[in-house]
This record gives C-alpha cells, sequence and structure tokens, in this order.
C-alpha cells in the first residue's frame, strides 16, 4: 500500500497539471472570441453603423464623413481582394503542390523522404517579410519591365508571392496524405492490371482525397491571413479592385496600417474590430470545413 500511494499521488498530480493546461487553453480561445466579438459588434450596436452598408458598400474612407457624419465602412472592396487573392494563390499552388508530392512519394520515393521533404520543410521557416522583399524586388519589377505595369503592385504580384509561401504548407500535407494510403490499394491495383499512373489517378488520389483537400483549406487559411508579405507587393489602396494588376488591399493589410492611427473606443477603431471580426468568422469557417471533410473522409473509409 506504502508503494501504491506515490503512483495514486503522482496519477493525481499528472491529472490536475493536464486539466489546469485544457482549462487555460479554454480560456483564453473564449477570451479571445468574446474579446473579438464584443468589440467588432459595437460597431453595429453601439456606434450605428449599417451591417449592409458593411458588407455591399464599396467605398472605404474612415478619414471622412458622409452626411450622416459617419465614416464611409464599405467593406466589400477588401473582402473581395482577400478572397481573389486568397483563391488565385491557391490555384497557382495546388497543382505544384500535388505533382510535387505524387513524384516524391510515388514516382521517387527515397528522394522525395530523404531529400525533397526536408528542403520543402525549410521553406515553413522562412520569415514572411523575406519573401515580401523577394516579391517587391522580383515579382513586381516583373509586372513593371514585362507586363507594363506602372507600379508593378496589384492583386497579381501579392498572389504570386502567396502562392509561393502556401505551397510548402499544402506540399507537406499532400506528402502525409499519400503516404497514409495503404500499400495494399497500389497493389490491388497493379494486380488487376493498371498501369502506375492508372493507380495513382484513380486509387491513390481517390483514396487520399479527403486529406488533399484537407491540406487545400489549410493553405487557403494561411493565404486569407496573410499580412505583411502582402502589404508589401499589393498597393494597399482599398478600392475596388478592376484588374489583377490594379493596386488593393486586403482585410489584414487594412488592420495593420489603421489600427495605429485612430484612438481605441473611436468609431473608426470599433470598425476596424468589425474587420478583425469578420477574418475571425471567415478562419473559423475553415476549421468547420476542415472538421467536416475529415469525418466525411473517415466515415467513407470507415
Amino acid at each position: 500500500m506504502a508503494q501504491t500511494m506515490p503512483k495514486r499521488r503522482l496519477e493525481k498530480i499528472g491529472l490536475s497539471v493536464t486539466g489546469a493546461c485544457v482549462a487555460l487553453v479554454t480560456l483564453v480561445v473564449v477570451a479571445l472570441i468574446l474579446m473579438v466579438a464584443g468589440k467588432g459588434l459595437s460597431a453595429f450596436f453601439k456606434d450605428g453603423v449599417n451591417p449592409l452598408e458593411f458588407f455591399a458598400g464599396t467605398k472605404w474612407d474612415l478619414q471622412n464623413t458622409n452626411e450622416n457624419g459617419m465614416p464611409y465602412v464599405g467593406a466589400l472592396p477588401l473582402i473581395v481582394t482577400s478572397s481573389a487573392v486568397m483563391v488565385l494563390s491557391t490555384l497557382l499552388a495546388l497543382p505544384i503542390a500535388v505533382g510535387s508530392a505524387i513524384f516524391a512519394v510515388e514516382i521517387k520515393p527515397e528522394f522525395g523522404r530523404r531529400v525533397f521533404q526536408p528542403m520543402v520543410e525549410l521553406l515553413v521557416g522562412i520569415p514572411s517579410v523575406v519573401f515580401g522583399l523577394i516579391g517587391f524586388h522580383v515579382v513586381v519589377g516583373f509586372m513593371k519591365t514585362v507586363l507594363g505595369s506602372p507600379t508593378g503592385l496589384g492583386i497579381l504580384p501579392g498572389s504570386i508571392v502567396l502562392a509561393v509561401m502556401i505551397l510548402p504548407t499544402i506540399t507537406t500535407f499532400s506528402i502525409d496524405a499519400l503516404r497514409a494510403v495503404p500499400a495494399s490499394y497500389r497493389q490491388g491495383s497493379l494486380a488487376l492490371g493498371c498501369t502506375r499512373w492508372q493507380t495513382i489517378w484513380h486509387v491513390v488520389l481517390h483514396a487520399a482525397k479527403s486529406s488533399l483537400i484537407t491540406a487545400t483549406i489549410l493553405g487557403m487559411t494561411r493565404a486569407f491571413g496573410e499580412t505583411l508579405a502582402v502589404r508589401m507587393v499589393i498597393g494597399g489602396i482599398e478600392v475596388m479592385p478592376t484588374g489583377l494588376l490594379d493596386s488593393a488591399s486586403t482585410i489584414t493589410t487594412t488592420l495593420t496600417t489603421s489600427m495605429a492611427v485612430y484612438a481605441d473606443g473611436s468609431p473608426q477603431s470599433d470598425i476596424l474590430w468589425s474587420l478583425g471580426l469578420l477574418l475571425m468568422g471567415m478562419s473559423l469557417v475553415f476549421i468547420l470545413i476542415i472538421h467536416f471533410v475529415g469525418r466525411k473522409g473517415a466515415t467513407e473509409r470507415g
């Protein structure tokens, strides 16, 4: 009995410590959501901002006011630009990421495991400001000299920089997704007379479909929330874009450039908090989609 008491006490201590960690994380998440929601909703309930004007208006100007004495709070240009940059960067990065993952897992697995995947994972640790600097000097310069853009800034340069940034994320998760497909699936397909490429296309990719979708959504989530690198190459002008080479501004770039300008508690500050609430809401939507896809994939495998 004397020997079992320390073990039981240790189990209780371990349970208390881990339980406290869970409680702390839960408290931080709930406090963060409540704080952003309280600040963001105050623009509509305290300052009287029209939600329809906020989501559908096309003019964003917090420095000047309209006939009602309120700033111009049309966030639609910011929403459109953020969505356009996210979608375009994903379309650029996804084929390269999946193709690289197929090569690293199915064609040259030894090269993929020893050389390619460690090299890709190194890109994850590069700070976003480095991508922004490279994008400003290389991509923006290319847009000016080759495509004839006056400034070289715009949605297309921002999407190219973001595509490079999210490429390691999508590639790494795609490699893990393809490696998780059981070898028996490949062996069964080859035994039925399918070629290697037929096996990859019809069997391996189909079996890893839910995990590949999750990898894509994770890349989209990072693209939607990226700030510094995009700010350096997109132009930072808060207007509705009409082309890929037009200077524009995303939700995150507007937040970073405007939040320190206005006093806390002012209508402008509350409106910026509403943008933060919108950004957090979109992130939660992406997380819910990931969980839904994961459950659906588990059901299909089961």
